[in-house]
């Protein structure tokens, strides 16, 4: 795992030494362990490496034996020792034992194409000297980061974090519009775009192709998830398959040439994932959690269950629920609007993993793969009702019981009359949008002012969702929810948060359940496989009885969360009446200040909790005062 950046002259000049080692240092933290760089022509690669297999010989950035083909490299391949002797059967020759060497030979041997052969997380970036190119690509889970923009005087600057890109003299940080309503939408800025009007991230499953003779810009879809109900067989053959998928997916990511270990958090996935590894390992498995003096964060019972039954060598540490004091810092990490307040936590978490271990494996990607969160089934309910009623009543209908029936926030929203009438009103992928946004479209349209409005032109952060309705190959509406997650939250906010909180750390990460082929396995299984009944997870909750206890996978999911409603109102109640209201809020002219006012009053009163848009608020203020 490392941190990669680059800049391509496009007219050939040659890019400044003194920039890109700037470029590089500056997300040192992704790569303590070494430090490299590329010149040729107008092509500038950096690379910071964090030594996880072949310490002595893998420093980057790495070229052939002919000159021909370099590469920068971030991330880790997982069925690299194959792919080294179908290459070796080709006449390749190895000089180390890296992975990276063998994506640089793959190249050289099947050029773009290569990318597809290759299993696991990563971005990369390699010049191509007899074709006069450069290829940048991006796994197809969006697992690593890449970030690249085209500036001015031809200079197309790239890497995997923001930072490094905004250093570059020539870098524009007028910010997009369209991209404030996103965040405030959905907590984050949904690839490909980032909240800088000239900045992109590169989509998972897409590759660049740049011509350095024209300078044209290729952007390439090479990797997209099909939900086509393709499964033939029984149940519990699914149920077995599943199991065996899912230990190959964790056996081959315990290759490490240093300490390895796991998050248990007392769930269904991170409980897998130990289960699988104390299987494949002669040793016990390090395991780490944390936990809260608060109950209704607190899973570290559930976690320490599974860490005696299978023996590991298990860290727990107990975190104060009021520590806040990251708070303030947050926006280091994450470069762009970020309101996902498990961020803290997750922090935490890696701090505590980085002590024993340099690699440590996640349960993350189950909830989205295998239908495990709770809106999955509050939506599919709103669906059952929304399908057997004519679609021509919806909106009348439904929109006017909606509107005049009265609000009951305390209730479960299942129980909610209010809230399912509205959401019966609209469309599925309508309603799916209004149910995960953090401030909903009515909230949106009081928070920004008039001016901002106008520069808005109408736009809704929902286009996003539309667009990628309109590309999944599904009409199952489940499915098509895990789709839209698939390409929103899971890039945009988990495995962001994951990224940032564990390379600040110098800690890798590896997601074996998002495995592409174990998920692209998974898709092709019928709905009711997943989310049966009100139970999600279904089948992989069934594979693993006997490996799990019983308590662990059946109770109510808990999350990952922090008291934001009681710190609003008491430890950090002048923090978030001085941030939202601040001087760098109110002159953005993004906002009215009145609303501003009145969301901090209803929370801090009792009326309402506005916790979550209050963080999103502050979040926003942190970008303001430190990159905007």
């Amino acid at each position: 795992m490392c941190g990669i950046a680059g800049i391509i002259n496009l007219s050939g000049v040659t890019p400044s030494k003194d920039l890109l080692t700037k470029m590089t240092n500056i997300i040192e933290h992704r790569g303590p362990d070494g430090a490299g760089d590329y010149f040729s022509g107008g092509v500038a690669f950096g690379h910071r490496r964090l030594s996880i297999i072949d310490i002595a010989g893998g420093h980057q950035p790495m070229i052939t034996a002919d000159d021909r083909v370099s590469i920068t490299y971030n991330g880790e391949i997982y069925n690299f020792p194959e792919l080294r002797e179908e290459l070796k059967s080709l006449g390749y020759q190895f000089t180390t034992n890296s992975d990276t060497e063998v994506i640089l030979q793959a190249y050289h041997a099947w050029g773009p194409k290569s990318v597809e052969r290759i299993r696991g997380m990563f971005a990369y970036a390699v010049h191509d000297k007899k074709n006069n190119n450069v290829f940048i690509t991006r796994d197809r889970l969006g697992i690593k980061p890449l970030f690249y923009a085209m500036l001015a005087d031809n200079n197309f600057v790239f890497g995997s974090e923001l930072k490094s890109l905004r250093l570059h003299p020539n870098f524009n940080k007028t910010l997009r519009t369209e991209s404030t309503e996103e965040y405030f939408a959905l907590g984050y800025v949904p690839e490909p775009h980032t909240i800088y009007k000239n900045v992109m991230k590169l989509e998972p499953g897409h590759s660049l192709l740049i011509d350095l003779n024209s300078g044209d810009v290729k952007n390439t879809q090479y990797w997209n998830i099909h939900f086509n109900n393709s499964y033939k067989g029984t149940f519990n053959d699914a149920c077995h398959e599943l199991e065996k998928r899912v230990d190959e997916a964790v056996k081959i990511r315990m290759r490490a040439d240093v300490p390895l270990g796991a998050f248990l958090s007392g769930g269904v996935d991170s409980g897998a994932v130990v289960a699988s590894m104390a299987r494949n390992s002669e040793e016990a498995v390090n395991t780490c959690s944390i936990g809260f003096d608060d109950a209704k964060f607190n899973e570290a019972d559930y976690a320490q269950k599974v860490a005696d039954q299978y023996n590991t060598n298990h860290q727990a540490k107990m975190v104060d629920p009021n520590d806040y004091s990251l708070v303030d810092n947050l926006m280091d990490y994450y470069d762009e609007p970020y309101a996902d307040s498990s961020a803290l936590p997750t922090f935490r978490v890696c701090e505590l993993a980085k002590k024993r271990v340099t690699v440590a494996l996640s349960g993350d990607g189950g909830d989205e793969h295998l239908a495990g969160y709770r809106r999955y089934k509050l939506h599919m309910f709103e669906e059952k009702m929304r399908s057997a009623i004519p679609q021509s009543i919806h909106k009348p209908v439904f929109g006017l019981l909606g509107s005049v029936y009265p609000k009951a926030d305390w209730a479960p929203r299942i129980f909610r009359a209010k809230t399912t009438f509205q959401g019966l009103a609209r469309t599925g992928v309508e309603s799916y949008f209004h149910g995960v946004s953090i401030f909903k479209p009515e909230m949106r349209n009081k928070l920004f002012s008039n001016s901002m409005k106008s520069d808005l032109q109408g736009y809704n952060a929902l286009e996003i969702f539309n667009k990628h309705a309109s590309e999944a190959d599904t009409d199952d509406p489940l499915s098509l929810i895990q789709y839209l997650d698939i390409k929103t939250y899971l890039p945009g906010d988990i495995l962001t948060k994951v990224d940032r909180a564990s390379m600040a750390h110098s800690l890798e990460v590896r997601v074996p359940l998002l495995d592409h082929e174990l998920v692209g396995w998974i898709a092709s299984l019928p709905s009711d496989f997943k989310l049966r009944g009100s139970e999600g997870k279904y089948i992989f909750k069934k594979s693993l009885e006997g490996q799990l206890p019983k308590d662990i996978l059946y109770r109510p999911k808990m999350g990952f969360g922090v008291p934001l409603a009681g710190w609003f109102r008491n430890e950090l109640k002048d923090k978030i009446k001085q941030s939202v209201l601040s001087e760098q809020m109110l002159d953005s002219g993004y906002f009215e200040p009145s609303y501003l006012e009145k969301l901090i009053k209803d929370h801090q009163s009792g009326v309402r909790d506005y916790s979550a848009p209050l963080w999103t608020l502050m979040m926003f203020h942190q970008f303001l005062t430190r990159h905007g």
